[in-house]
C-alpha cells in the first residue's frame, strides 16, 4: 500500500532528477560557444509502478542516462564534404602559385621575353651589320633563356615546397590518429558501466574533422570496437591502436611517397589536403613543366636551325644560338650559345649588308614550333589552362563550402546549444524542484504529526 515512505522516496527521487535536469542544462549553457559540443539532455523514464492487491501506485520517475543530441549520419557527411572542400582548398592554393609564376613579375613573363627575341630579329633586318643591334639580339636571347630558366626552377621549387607541405600533413595525421586511439578505450568504458561519454565522444569527433581536412577518412563504429581508415581500406585506427603513416623518398622522381603498414598509399589517398597537394605535385606542376620543357626545345630548335643555315659578321656559317636539351630540363638549361655578337647569322649568303637570315629567324614568330601552334599560342594556351584550372577549382571549393556550411547549420539544429530553450528548461527544472521540495515539506509535517499522535497514545 501507499505510504508516507514511498512517497517521500518518489519526491526525494524527483528531487535528485530535477536536480541533475538542472547541471545537464547548466552545462549546456556553459558549452554554448564551445566548439563541436553536442547539448545534452536527461532522459527519464517512468519507474516500475507498485502492485498492491488489484491497485497500482505509481513509483516515481528514474534518470535513465543523460544523451548527447547527434545524428551520427550527418556527422559523416560533414567529414566527407569537410574532406572535398579541404582538397580543393589545398590544390587551389597550389595552382595560385603557380599562376602567379606566368604572370609579369621578374623580367616581364616568358611571352613578352619571346616576342622581345622576335622583335631585335626584326630590328636586325633593318641594319645587319649594326654592332648595338646585334648585342641586342643576343641580350634578348639571354633574357628568353632566363625566363625559361626562371619559370623551371620556380616551378621545380613550388613541387618542394608541396613535398614538405606532404610531410607535414602526415605528421598531424599521425598526431590526430594517435589522440583518437587514446580515446577510444576512454569511451568504451564509460559506455560499458553505464555512463554518459558524450564530452569524449564530441572530443573524437573534433579529431575526425581535423583528420578529414587532411585526408579521406571512413569510419566504422561495430559492437567490436570503432576503427577508422582511408578510402582504400588502410588502416588508421583500430580501437586502441594506431597506425602510423610513414614517408619514403622516391627514387625516380625524389618526392616523398606516403607508406602505411609498408604498402605504398601516395596513389590511393583520394580526398583531403593530402590528395589535393599530392595532385598539384604529381600531376599538374609536372604537366605544366612539361609543356614548359617542350616549348623550350621547339623554340630553341627552330632558332638554332634558321639561324645556323646563315652567315655572321666574318661570312662564317651560323652556329647554334641557343644550347639545348631536348625532353625533361630543356627550359632549365636552355642557354644563350653565342658568346660574341659578332657570331649572330644575319646574312644569308655570307656578305655583310645582307639580311635574308634575320629575316628569316624573324618569321619563326609565326611558324608552328610545337603540336601545331606557335611560340605565342603555346605561352597562351598554357596559361589558359593553368587559369581554367584555377577558376573551375575555386568554382568547386566555393559550391563545397557552401554545401558544407549548409550541413553544420544542419548539425547545429540538432546539436547546437538554444539559450532560449535551455533557459526554458531552467524554468521548468527549477518549478519541478521546488514542487518535489514542497512535497517532501509536507511528507515531513505529515510524517512529525503522525509520530506525535503516535508518542501522544502512548503516554
Amino acid at each position: 500500500m501507499a505510504s508516507l515512505s514511498g512517497a517521500l522516496a518518489i519526491a526525494t527521487r524527483a528531487l535528485l532528477n530535477d536536480n541533475a535536469g538542472i547541471n545537464v542544462t547548466s552545462n549546456n549553457i556553459a558549452n554554448a560557444n564551445t566548439e563541436g559540443y553536442s547539448r545534452q539532455r536527461p532522459v527519464f523514464e517512468e519507474a516500475a509502478p507498485i502492485q498492491y492487491g488489484s491497485l497500482q501506485f505509481g513509483n516515481g520517475a528514474n534518470l535513465e542516462q543523460v544523451e548527447s543530441m547527434r545524428d551520427k549520419l550527418l556527422e559523416i557527411r560533414i567529414q566527407q564534404e569537410t574532406q572535398q572542400q579541404a582538397d580543393s582548398g589545398a590544390y587551389l592554393g597550389a595552382m595560385q602559385q603557380v599562376q602567379s609564376l606566368f604572370g609579369n613579375a621578374q623580367g616581364g613573363g616568358l611571352e613578352t621575353a619571346i616576342n622581345g627575341l622576335f622583335d631585335s630579329f626584326t630590328q636586325l633586318t633593318s641594319d645587319p651589320s649594326n654592332p648595338s643591334i646585334r648585342q641586342n639580339v643576343l641580350t634578348a636571347g639571354e633574357n628568353v633563356a632566363s625566363e625559361f630558366n626562371r619559370l623551371s626552377a620556380n616551378l621545380s621549387q613550388a613541387r618542394a615546397q608541396l613535398d614538405q607541405q606532404v610531410a607535414g600533413a602526415t605528421d598531424s595525421v599521425n598526431q590526430l590518429t594517435a589522440q583518437i586511439a587514446a580515446l577510444n578505450p576512454q569511451i568504451s568504458l564509460l559506455r560499458a558501466s553505464g555512463q554518459n561519454a558524450g564530452t569524449l565522444e564530441d572530443q573524437r569527433t573534433q579529431l575526425i574533422n581535423k583528420l578529414s581536412n587532411l585526408i579521406d577518412v571512413n569510419t566504422v563504429q561495430s559492437d567490436d570496437g570503432f576503427t577508422l581508415t582511408t578510402t582504400g581500406g588502410a588502416a588508421l585506427v583500430v580501437g586502441n591502436q594506431s597506425f602510423a603513416l610513414t614517408l619514403q623518398r622516391d627514387a625516380s622522381s625524389a618526392m616523398l611517397h606516403i607508406y602505411s603498414s609498408g604498402k605504398d598509399l601516395t596513389s590511393g589517398i583520394q580526398s583531403g589536403q593530402l590528395h589535393g597537394f599530392l595532385q598539384a605535385r604529381d600531376a599538374s606542376i609536372p604537366g605544366y613543366l612539361a609543356q614548359l620543357d617542350d616549348l623550350a626545345t621547339g623554340l630553341g630548335t627552330a632558332v638554332n636551325a634558321a639561324h645556323s643555315s646563315g652567315y655572321d659578321i666574318n661570312g662564317n656559317q651560323g652556329a647554334n644560338f641557343f644550347t639545348v636539351t631536348a625532353g625533361a630540363g630543356a627550359a632549365a638549361n636552355l642557354q644563350v650559345a653565342l658568346t660574341d655578337s659578332s657570331q649572330v647569322a644575319a646574312s644569308s649568303d655570307g656578305s655583310v649588308g645582307s639580311n635574308g637570315n634575320a629575316t628569316a629567324l624573324a618569321a619563326i614568330r609565326n611558324q608552328a614550333i610545337t603540336g601545331g601552334k606557335t611560340a605565342s599560342q603555346s605561352i597562351s594556351n598554357l596559361v589558359f589552362q593553368l587559369g581554367n584550372d584555377v577558376s573551375q577549382t575555386s568554382s568547386r571549393q566555393d559550391a563545397q563550402s557552401m554545401a558544407l556550411q549548409q550541413l553544420q547549420a544542419q548539425r547545429s539544429s540538432i546539436s547546437g546549444v538554444s539559450l532560449d530553450e535551455e533557459a526554458a528548461n531552467l524554468v521548468k527544472y527549477q518549478n519541478a524542484f521546488q514542487a518535489a521540495a514542497r512535497v517532501i515539506s509536507t511528507i515531513d509535517l505529515l510524517t512529525q504529526t503522525v509520530i506525535n499522535i503516535g508518542a501522544s497514545s502512548t503516554s
